[in-house]
């Protein structure tokens, strides 16, 4: 993985992805989307270095504070972070009755 940081036995951030604050949709408040943000939308919280404002503040949805950065889910690059993702919320997402 060589853009990750590896440590003992979890992965830290890469640096100019953002891809877990892009590909998935959040359904709870975030400051400045209160009605969450939709699949593949970018966060408005993410700065212009892909880092999330809000992190370790009281006001970050709860569903970000739970997602942590894996092999599999980051894979080598930010396009496959993105691709992981994408398939997840495909997979996770509800059911829309036709």
């Amino acid at each position: 993985m060589p853009d990750a940081v590896a440590t003992t036995d979890t992965l830290t951030c890469r640096a100019a992805c953002g891809a877990c604050c892009t590909a998935p949709s959040i359904t709870s408040p975030i400051p400045g989307m209160p009605a969450g943000k939709p699949a593949g939308v970018r966060c408005v919280q993410l700065d212009e270095d892909e880092r999330c404002r809000l992190f370790g503040q009281r006001d970050r949805p709860a569903v970000c504070g739970s997602l942590r950065p894996s092999a599999a889910m980051c894979g080598a690059s930010r396009a496959q972070a993105m691709h992981w993702l994408t398939e997840l919320e495909r997979q996770t997402a509800p059911v829309v009755p036709a």
